[in-house]
């Protein structure tokens, strides 16, 4: 399979992305829009054309957002209560043109769990977007030319999805592991919606947008963060030459929610604006997507496992 390039560089911002393309009529819907990367991605939705709707648990975040976009609405939604992301999907009407699964949490220092006994990063990044997902099948049909764009991280290439102890409670919680582990899961989420959705018209990709300093990172103890090279010893955040800015680090999602380049391409990973190698995975590994990221057995697995706590 030839990997899709494009002539936009690791340093394109969403705009970028964007000049030229006009969404008018386009429904999107970008979780976690109302700060970081969600925001970038919003804005430059938006800026296109796009009605935008901000999915978030705290719409009031997102007024200055609404405020600047009049083709914007902000929508309250809890990716850790199913409740919440059901009562979501209830209220929506029409059809979805894209959704953006962006919304996340990272590194949590303690396990914690949601209602439904999940380890919360992975009922956060994961669960509650394959709740949404399904919750929507029907309004991404009904659209013309539907996408899903989940939003991953290099992370998953340090971890497999472990199917025997997925919610760490045979083993002890590490915080990067289970935040790998929820990554990788989102990769599975977009092939697992290609391979049962794909004659629907239906397109899911996921992405890594790179480091990039946001509201994400607040866990990081301040030794990871100096090991990163993102702060200094006196605790003032720097930026390294490999780091993003905001703008920088929506393009990749708005490349593939909206970009006429992919249209009708599904199941792949793209990072810095580039389809990705598949490679082995790794704790050298630097860039590229993991095999057991993108295995169809393990997408399929991870479907079903989620499919009686996701569904209704």
């Amino acid at each position: 399979m030839t990997l899709i390039t494009t002539s936009f560089g690791p340093r394109a911002t969403a705009a970028d992305i964007l000049e030229g393309v006009d969404l008018t009529g386009r429904r999107m819907i970008v979780t976690g829009g109302a700060s970081g990367l969600g925001t970038e991605t919003v804005r430059a939705l938006a800026g296109a054309g796009a009605h935008v709707t901000i999915a978030t648990r705290n719409p009031a975040a997102a007024q200055s957002l609404v405020d600047e976009f009049p083709n914007t609405t902000a929508v309250p939604l809890d990716l850790a209560d199913l409740k919440s992301v059901h009562a979501f999907c209830d209220d929506w009407q029409g059809p979805v043109d894209a959704l953006i699964a962006n919304a996340g949490v990272m590194m949590l220092p303690t396990r914690e769990v949601n209602a439904q006994g999940w380890e919360m990063q992975l009922a956060v990044n994961y669960l509650g977007h394959y709740a949404l997902v399904l919750g929507l099948h029907t309004a991404l049909r009904a659209a013309e030319n539907p996408r899903v764009t989940v939003v991953s991280s290099g992370a998953q290439l340090r971890a497999g999805f472990d199917f025997d102890d997925p919610q760490f409670e045979g083993h002890p919680y590490d915080p990067f592991v289970a935040y790998a582990r929820s990554k990788t899961a989102d990769v599975l989420l977009a092939v697992g919606i290609s391979r049962r959705w794909a004659a629907e018209g239906i397109c899911a990709n996921a992405c890594a947008p790179g480091w990039i300093h946001t509201n994400l990172t607040r866990h990081l103890d301040n030794a990871t963060m100096r090991a990163l090279g993102a702060m200094d010893e006196d605790g003032r955040l720097l930026t390294p030459d490999y780091y993003k800015n905001p703008e920088q680090g929506a393009a990749t999602t708005v490349l593939l929610a909206a970009s006429p380049l992919l249209d009708g391409v599904t199941g792949r990973y793209f990072e810095d604006n580039q389809e990705s190698d598949v490679v082995d995975g790794g704790p050298d590994v630097m860039a590229g997507v993991a095999r057991w990221s993108v295995d169809p057995a393990a997408a399929d697995r991870l479907w079903d496992y989620a499919l009686p706590v996701a569904g209704r």
